[in-house]
């Protein structure tokens, strides 16, 4: 289930909340009990020892390797 990160604009606190996508915009009251929270933009960290996909040899690249982009 996703964690949508919240502020309290009454006392400051940062806080998690888990739950679905179909509440995402849902309110959220903190753990102090306030009611004048904030939804905050929660960026994504990913690692891993993967590599970005190579272009095709001989593409031209642009958007579609070139083959219709003029």
């Amino acid at each position: 289930m996703p964690r949508y990160e919240f502020r309290c604009r009454a006392c400051g606190s940062t806080f998690e909340v888990s739950r679905p996508m179909s509440a995402s915009g849902d309110p959220a009251t903190c753990p102090e009990g306030h009611d004048d929270t904030v939804k905050l933009l929660s960026t994504v960290a990913m690692t891993g020892g993967g590599s970005a996909p190579r272009p095709a040899a001989g593409g031209g690249g642009g958007c579609c390797g070139g083959g219709c982009c003029s």
